[in-house]
């Protein structure tokens, strides 16, 4: 599943090519879309918020969600029915597969709350702070993937945040020290915008300290693999050198 600067980088690829472009048409097989209310659309913006990405037209917004499989092409195609191809009057072509797409008639700003995305500039690290000590018996592992604290974050990022700063991820967010917990409030800020530079330079995986690996680089101790929290989520730790708060 893409994680929040996965869908930054798409933003940021698309923005100059097809920002103020009129839709010239709309197709694919989702059955969630009026595609002929699409054509002739003019793209007003482009926005990500945490793991959704946004494609703002005149009076509606397309919202794409890749769930954990989902892939998209950027003037050019895969050999698979997309579930949503917009090509534009400038030529070029959006197409998604194996996604999430949905209809929202209310404008982004109406529904989303852009304090909560990591890496957008209204980011507001005491509203998650505040959202975390509502939460006490939370495990920490469940909490870096509460998209309404932490939108963007997902597991990899929540394996290497919790490595970082040597909390077991199954330490519960109220029996984390107040200092440790403005910690993963700030590393989930910093190790996204880490992964962002790391993504585009295509050496992300080079920097995993925890995630899929077998040894602790820090203790040598034997790196545990299990599926944790109310997620269930595949989580990477070192019980060594990461602390049990409970």
């Amino acid at each position: 599943m893409p994680e929040g600067p996965s869908i930054v980088i798409l933003k940021e690829a698309v923005l100059p090519l097809f920002k103020g472009q009129k839709i010239t048409e709309a197709s694919g097989n989702s059955k969630q879309l009026d595609m002929e209310r699409l054509q002739g659309q003019k793209v007003t913006d482009f926005k990500s918020w945490g793991k959704h990405f946004l494609v703002c037209l005149e009076d509606c917004t397309v919202r794409v969600h890749f769930m954990l499989f989902g892939s998209y092409r950027i003037n050019e195609r895969k050999d698979a029915v997309p579930r949503l191809a917009l090509h534009f009057g400038n030529g070029g072509e959006l197409n998604f597969y194996a996604c999430s797409v949905r209809l929202l008639e209310e404008t982004p700003d109406d529904i989303y709350d852009w304090s909560a995305d990591v890496m957008n500039p209204a980011w507001d690290a005491q509203k998650a702070l505040r959202k975390l000590r509502q939460k006490p018996d939370m495990p920490v592992c469940d909490a870096l993937l509460d998209q309404s604290i932490f939108s963007g974050v997902g597991n990899i990022i929540k394996n290497e945040v919790l490595f970082r700063i040597r909390v077991h991820p199954l330490s519960k967010v109220g029996k984390l020290p107040a200092a440790k917990l403005r910690e993963m409030v700030k590393e989930a800020v910093n190790y996204s915008f880490d992964f962002l530079e790391w993504k585009k330079a295509f050496t992300l995986k080079q920097h995993w300290l925890a995630h899929t690996k077998t040894i602790c680089p820090r203790d040598g101790a034997r790196i545990n693999k299990a599926y944790l929290g109310k997620t269930n989520r595949r989580t990477f730790y070192c019980t060594v050198c990461q602390k049990l708060y409970d």
